[in-house]
């Protein structure tokens, strides 16, 4: 654990000596630290609400003010199991009812590892550690809501009380925090999204974590295809479309099933053929059997690719042969787990598969990695992180593919890559596709958040699950090594990012609308010049309107600035006379006036370079 995991998952016992201060009787189950801060789970008949978090704190600041000592002490499994039994562990001292869920626990602990319990006053817990030296080393903390939470995360085990709470090491650490968590509140892309009509979502109609992209929205959604698409073309790539759905024989082949089948909607099953079978008697009817076939949604591209490459024979001439699909796809995520545009069920996916020899991948992998940092000079990403995922040994054959020649072969040449291009990233074990080593790309927003926007993947097993083959120089067949990428990641992701990122003010070539014409007053001539100037800008392909109301111009220079519309073009009469337009830009105020031509060439060239 980290320093500051290791203050939280402190902080989670003080939180468990402060609920069973107050309500003795409680059963805890797990008190991990996460990633913002720290929870413990709990079964009380009481439901916690935050109107009891003043008096749990209060409790919790007399244990942190106690400075009790984390005393940490082996013991057998069956010392663990009796101490249970008698109430006293998860508890503070042996109580009439046994401590259900901490008998759990200690019963499947594996074999032959070490059990610990960890002692803080009169509080004692099965933990495996580490915790800080006392409990007034936890510092500032707070906590912060109250959810719901099957134990072990199963279904048909009982449903749990799951408090929240985050610590620092000290107040003004927090502070920060929970300012940032404000401004985060204020960028919230559900939030934002609402107000400027990007999306929306219709959970009785068309169904929870679908999506439906109003035309402000799509207007993202196109922009970010189109530079997909030209910075794919640019970079040898070829275009492919590919169905929504497939039989179960493809997913099946490429290994996502049954391991992914969990992950993706329900089979369709689907009759195939009617065959009559030969009467048993002269007057009886023929019996008609109907086979049926699996299929599923589409839940990746990456099979219905493999499907493309094996469609023609394929010659080492051919590679590196880069297929590009905005392909949409479909992944049941759990009901509790959807979350505006960051966790959906249907998904438009910048994907591409690059089919390429041993001796071409370090070249293509490099090529990939300087796509993602062309975007995020783009987009203004100051800060990123490369995760670089590999497999456990001891897991292949169960997560991973049991190919160890072909893990060590292929990690060597992702780090190789990674460290020749100088590119930021950190080694994460046990977290690798179970086709081969992963990048996945780390950004942090405006305000610091971290999000996990794209990856990048080497597939050395499926390929040859598939029989793709290319003939070498020699006329001998050879399996191709896959590189999947998506730098973009989905639509939906990304674009719930770039409003968080921008808090929905959105670059000039970004922005759903990009100049509004605010001719002053109600003047027919300032109108009509207002709506030819509308249609010059369009006719670039300018996203351009004209505010024609009677309001005031403040009124209406407001509204634009509610609207987030980039730039603004006031037209008086006087503009008019002087052949100028009045600039303001969303956020940045009055840019004063300037000739109408040296105007729109400012905007075509900013929108052209997407500066």
């Amino acid at each position: 654990m980290t320093e500051i995991e290791t203050l939280r998952h402190s902080a989670a016992h003080v939180l468990a000596t402060a609920i069973l201060r107050l309500w003795p009787e409680a059963q805890l189950a797990a008190g991990p630290p996460v990633e913002q801060g720290f929870y413990y789970d709990i079964e009380l008949d009481h439901r916690i609400t935050p109107e009891d978090f003043p008096a749990i704190e209060a409790e919790m600041k007399r244990e942190i003010k106690a400075n009790h000592r984390f005393e940490r002490v082996e013991i057998t499994r069956f010392e663990a199991i009796e101490m249970a039994m008698d109430g006293s562990l998860g508890a503070l001292g042996p109580r009439p009812q046994a401590s259900k869920f901490k008998l759990d626990i200690a019963e499947n602990i594996p074999t032959g590892e070490v059990i610990t319990l960890y002692r803080n006053g009169d509080f004692t817990d099965l933990c495996a550690g580490p915790h800080v030296m006392r409990t007034g080393n936890v510092g500032a903390f707070k906590l912060t809501h109250v959810a719901s939470a099957y134990y072990k995360g199963d279904e048909s085990n009982p449903q749990l009380q799951r408090i929240y709470g985050t610590a620092f090491k000290n107040k003004t650490q927090m502070d920060e925090y929970f300012a940032l968590l404000e401004e985060a509140k204020k960028r919230d892309h559900r939030r934002i999204g609402q107000e400027m009509g990007l999306f929306a979502m219709d959970p009785e109609f068309v169904g929870p974590g679908l999506p439906l992209w109003l035309p402000k929205g799509t207007v993202l959604v196109e922009e970010l295809e189109k530079l997909a698409k030209e910075t794919e073309f640019a970079a040898g790539y070829h275009r492919v479309r590919t169905p929504h759905l497939a039989r179960e024989k493809m997913y099946r082949t490429s290994g996502h099933l049954p391991y992914y089948e969990e992950s993706m909607f329900p089979a369709m099953e689907l009759a195939t053929e009617e065959t009559p079978s030969q009467p048993s008697t002269l007057n009886s009817q023929p019996e008609v059997t109907v086979a049926t076939d699996r299929y599923f949604l589409k839940a990746m591209n990456c099979p219905h690719h493999h499907r493309i490459f094996a469609a023609e024979p394929r010659s080492y001439r051919e590679l590196p042969l880069r297929l590009a699909e905005y392909g949409c796809c479909y992944r049941y995520e759990q009901s509790g787990e959807l979350f505006g545009l960051m966790r959906v069920r249907s998904m438009n996916m910048n994907d591409a598969h690059i089919y390429c020899t041993t001796e071409q991948f370090a070249d293509e992998f490099r090529a990939v990695n300087e796509m993602y940092l062309k975007y995020f000079k783009i987009f203004g990403f100051g800060k990123y992180q490369m995760r670089f995922s590999t497999h456990d040994p001891a897991r292949l054959g169960q997560k991973f593919v049991d190919e160890p020649e072909l893990w060590k072969k292929t990690e060597d040449m992702v780090r190789r890559v990674l460290i020749e291009s100088g590119i930021n990233y950190v080694e994460v074990p046990n977290e690798a596709a179970f086709y081969g080593p992963k990048i996945d790309v780390q950004v942090y927003s405006a305000i610091g958040r971290e999000f996990t926007i794209a990856t990048n993947q080497v597939d050395f097993a499926v390929p040859s699950r598939f029989g793709l083959t290319y003939r070498d120089r020699d006329n001998l067949e050879k399996t191709p090594l896959c590189i999947h990428r998506a730098p973009l990641g989905t639509h939906e992701r990304f674009i719930g990012f770039l409003i968080e990122h921008y808090a929905g003010n959105f670059p000039l070539w970004l922005a759903p609308e990009q100049v509004r014409i605010l001719p002053i007053g109600d003047d027919d001539d300032l109108i009509a010049s207002a709506r030819e100037l509308e249609r010059e800008l369009r006719a670039h392909e300018v996203r351009a309107e004209v505010d024609a109301t009677s309001d005031p111009i403040k009124a209406k220079i407001a509204n634009a600035e509610h609207a987030k519309v980039h730039t603004m073009l006031v037209l008086g009469r006087r503009d008019l006379e002087a052949g100028v337009l009045s600039v303001r830009v969303h956020g940045q105020g009055n840019l004063g006036a300037k000739p109408r031509a040296e105007v729109l060439t400012d905007l075509l060239t900013a929108i052209k370079t997407r500066s």
